[in-house]
């Protein structure tokens, strides 16, 4: 039985490695509301989409300090990398400089138009800037790059909620509560829902 559990250990131990090597496993935990989990799960090597969304958990408990670091560590990528321009993006929107942020996002955008997290990081500072119709435009190409990226709908529908299109909010907000059935902001979207459709 020992030498079971033994064993059972070891390969979980081995697996660590590669869980922080998956994007998509570390999206999942996030959108669980796992913030810690995926930090843990996070290593300096890790893929860009790893770290990226490591600053976003890392914003998530509030630790800000954590997570300017983790953005610095993606914009200290090479000249051409997008990845560099979405941390700079991550790092500018951190420090409160919403015009560089998107800025930054659109430079990203630019040279990686296929990228999912170059749209959502341009969604984001977009509605800082709360220029609604061109975040939730943002939003929209991230969700059609990125299908399973609950946050993706989730940041859509409530900027096409703000742009006041609440038919384009629906279809987001009826993802996000498929895809992340755990994510903490499933009771706001949930009371949401209900209360338009009582009107």
């Amino acid at each position: 039985m020992k030498t079971v559990i033994a064993t059972a250990i070891v390969a979980w131990l081995l697996a660590a490695p590669a869980l922080a090597q998956d994007p998509g496993e570390i999206q999942r935990l996030f959108e669980a509301g796992r913030f810690q989990q995926v930090v843990e799960a996070t290593n300096p090597d890790s893929p860009p989409a790893v770290l990226y969304t490591t600053a976003q958990s890392q914003q998530k408990m509030g630790a800000t300090d954590q997570a300017m670091q983790t953005f610095t560590r993606l914009a200290e990528r090479p000249e051409g990398d997008p990845w560099r321009f979405i941390g700079l993006s991550g790092r500018q929107l951190t420090e409160g400089n919403v015009e560089a942020a998107v800025a930054s996002g659109r430079q990203a955008v630019a040279m990686a138009g296929d990228l999912p997290q170059a749209h959502f990081q341009l969604g984001l500072a977009l509605a800082r800037a709360q220029q609604w119709n061109e975040a939730a435009a943002a939003f929209d190409a991230a969700s059609e790059r990125q299908p399973n990226n609950a946050y993706a709908h989730y940041y859509g529908g409530m900027m096409h909620y703000r742009a006041n299109r609440v038919d384009r909010m629906a279809v987001h907000f009826e993802q996000f509560l498929k895809l992340a059935p755990e994510a903490p902001e499933r009771p706001e979207v949930v009371s949401i829902m209900r209360t338009l459709q009582a009107r």
